[in-house]
Formats: structure tokens, C-alpha cells, sequence
């Protein structure tokens, strides 16, 4: 008999559309949660950001609820549906929810053992609570751009992913949330958690700030070893204009790349700062010989910490990660069959064929609402005044 997922029998109602929340939603129902979306009926929503049919963080899997949470009838189905919950997830400015009547203190009241949790850019306190951010800005306070290395005329970069949104926030929700379902198990109730994406950023940094606390040092982009200032970790322009990576920390690893390349000289000159200058002109003129792919098929698997910098186009026929199984198929009823990232992480459940996606606009409303125990005029007369779709 095939092992239940992790998290089957868990119920997430999620008030999210994108950024951290929506990620941590996904990352809960890859687990196994039933996550129902909870949005407002269309011209009731305004302008609302909707994730794009192929988005990882889209409704793959989930239930969909519309309801004009603003109408004293909305209000209260959202509260039935809430009454058998496990969680709620929501990432309204603060203040937002307890306004329309479908905060903490309001859902407690009809299942004490519901876990809460806010997902905010600074948190529901705090002389910033209130700003409007998104994820450079939390990159920014939390010092991660400061710490990278800056473009030629000193402008902190643009990340390549969403690290805020992703590890600070929406991984930073999920185990907020876990740990809660588990407090849960023992206490019986349930509590409200309070998910700052910027304090997750400084999690994220926290080996560089806890540095400078206790020294008074301030890293930045050369400060140490993974900031740049030694040779040994960066990144190398090959023959064929595309980039290897270099992270050969260990002194094995580093005496191993020098002695593959002929650069024995600088074997025990490792972390010698007065030569790494030239060390790296060494190093780019070795790399500068090869293809990348010549150098990789020599080096990854000669220990000494290298890998090719792919792009998405390549990375998605990495041999590894089909043969990890990161790819799946999934059915959309107007764009047909493409694959997308299957859930990944460890202990996911992941999907026998091809996941079938929703189609924009289509809603598991009064399937959900007759579930929850409201009767079959009731929904007929809400959906005639508009409050659900």
C-alpha cells in the first residue's frame, strides 16, 4: 500500500495570488495539503494579479473559492468553510483581514485549533509594517544586495530568482506553519504566526550580520570566502564566451584544480591574499583555452568543486535533473501539454502522469460551500446578489 503524502488530511484555505504566501501554498500542497484559494468574484477583485497558466506557483492541484468577503454572506461562508480547517494563509496588509472580518481572533472563535499565519513584507509590527515592498525591496534592508557583487560601476545587482519571496518568505511560512501543526498535536490549540519576509532575509544573512555584531567587521561584496575575495570562488569566462563556476574551498579541492591545470605554484598560496590577483589572472587564462564543456567533462568529476553556469534552457536537459525526476507534464484545457518543475524537495509526493491545471476562471465554489454544510437556496441566492462566483 503507496505511503500517504506527508501532509494529507491538512486543509490550507489561502487568501494568496502571488509572491511568498502563494509560494508557501504550492510548497503545501506538493506535500499533500488540500489547499483551497480564496479569492473575491471578479468584478468584485479589482485589479488582481493572477499567476500565468504555466506558473509553478499556480493553482496546480488546488480547489478554487470565490467570495465577496465584504458582504456580511461572504464573510460568513468563509467562516464555515474555516470551521474544519487546519490553516489559514493570507498576505493582506496587516490590519486587513481583522477589516473585513476574517482575522485570527474571528476564525479562532469557530475552530480553536486553527494556525494562522500572516505573510507580510515586514511583518504585522514595526514602523514599516504598513510599506508596500516587493522582493529587491526585502533583498535591500536585509543587506543580501550590499553583501553581492556590484556591477562595474558599483549598482548592486538584480538577483536571478526571487530569494526573498521564495527562502525568506514562503519557505520561512511552511516551516513556521509545520512547526505550529506540530506544537498543535501537542497542545490541542492553535495560534497565530506572524511571517516577515524581511526578518527571513535576515536569516538568510544572518553568518555575515552576526559577523559584524560580535567584531564589528562590515562584509560586503570581497569580504570573505563566499563574498569573493579569494580566487578560488568565483566564477570563469571560457573559451566559447560561456562561464564556469569555481568553488573549491577545501585545500583537496583547491590542490587538485592546481594540479590538473599546471598552476602547482599556487597550490599552498590558497588564502594568501597578497596573490590573488594573480591567481585569478592565472586561472582566467587557463579557462580561457577550453570550451566549458571541455572543462567540465575534465574537471566535475575530478573533486574540484566546478559546475557550468546554465541557463533555464539548458537546465531543463541537465541529465541530473532528469534523471532526478525534477520534470513532470501537466494538461491545461486551452494551452495543451508542457512540462513544468515538479515538486522537488524531499518527501514531495509527486504525480504517477500528467497533473491536470484549471482553467482561468473556473471555481470549485459551490461544490466546497454544499461540503461545508450551507444549503442549496442559500448558494443560489448569494451567487444571484454576486457575493460568490
Amino acid at each position: 500500500m503507496p505511503t500517504p503524502p506527508a501532509l494529507d488530511g491538512v486543509r490550507v484555505l489561502d487568501f494568496s495570488t502571488v509572491g511568498p504566501a502563494a509560494r508557501c501554498a504550492r510548497t503545501l500542497a506538493d506535500y499533500g495539503a488540500e489547499v483551497v484559494k480564496i479569492g473575491a468574484p471578479p468584478k468584485k477583485s479589482g485589479v488582481q494579479i493572477e499567476p500565468v497558466f504555466h506558473a509553478y506557483a499556480g493553482h496546480r492541484g488546488m480547489r478554487r473559492v470565490r467570495l465577496d468577503l465584504k458582504a456580511p454572506e461572504g464573510r460568513n461562508a468563509f467562516l464555515r468553510l474555516a470551521t474544519d480547517a487546519d490553516v489559514v494563509l493570507e498576505s493582506f496588509r496587516p490590519g486587513v483581514v481583522d477589516r473585513l472580518g476574517v482575522g485570527f481572533d474571528a476564525v479562532r472563535e469557530v475552530n480553536p485549533r486553527i494556525v494562522y499565519c500572516s505573510t507580510s513584507g515586514f511583518g504585522q509590527t514595526g514602523p514599516a509594517a504598513l510599506r508596500a515592498g516587493h522582493d529587491i525591496n526585502y533583498l535591500a534592508v536585509g543587506g543580501y544586495l550590499d553583501c553581492s557583487e556590484p556591477g562595474v560601476d558599483g549598482k548592486p545587482p538584480i538577483p536571478g530568482a526571487t530569494v526573498a519571496d521564495s527562502a525568506a518568505g514562503g519557505m520561512h511560512a511552511v516551516i513556521a506553519i509545520l512547526a505550529a501543526l506540530l506544537r498543535r498535536e501537542k497542545t490541542g490549540e492553535g495560534e497565530r504566526l506572524d511571517v516577515s519576509v524581511a526578518d527571513g532575509v535576515l536569516s538568510l544573512m544572518a553568518l555575515y550580520i552576526d559577523e559584524h555584531l560580535a567584531t564589528g567587521a562590515e562584509p560586503g561584496p570581497g569580504h570573505g570566502v563566499l563574498t569573493g575575495r579569494y580566487a578560488f570562488y568565483d566564477t570563469y569566462r571560457c573559451a566559447d564566451g560561456r562561464w564556469l563556476s569555481l568553488g573549491a574551498i577545501e585545500p583537496h579541492f583547491w590542490a587538485n584544480l592546481c594540479r590538473i591545470l599546471d598552476l602547482g605554484k599556487w597550490a599552498s598560496r590558497q588564502m594568501d591574499d597578497t596573490v590573488q590577483d594573480e591567481i585569478r589572472a592565472d586561472l582566467c587564462a587557463r579557462f580561457a583555452e577550453k570550451d566549458r564543456d571541455v572543462w567540465v567533462a575534465e574537471l566535475a568529476g575530478a573533486d574540484t568543486c566546478v559546475a557550468p553556469v546554465q541557463s533555464v534552457a539548458e537546465l531543463v536537459s541537465d541529465p541530473q535533473f532528469e534523471a532526478r525526476g525534477a520534470f513532470s507534464e501537466a494538461i491545461h484545457p486551452e494551452h495543451g501539454t508542457f512540462r513544468q518543475v515538479a515538486p522537488v524537495l524531499a518527501g514531495m509526493h509527486k504525480p504517477d502522469g500528467p497533473v491536470a491545471l484549471p482553467a482561468a476562471g473556473t471555481t470549485d465554489t459551490e461544490a466546497l460551500l454544499r461540503e461545508a454544510g450551507l444549503a442549496p437556496d442559500a448558494i443560489a441566492r448569494m451567487k444571484e446578489e454576486g457575493v460568490l462566483a
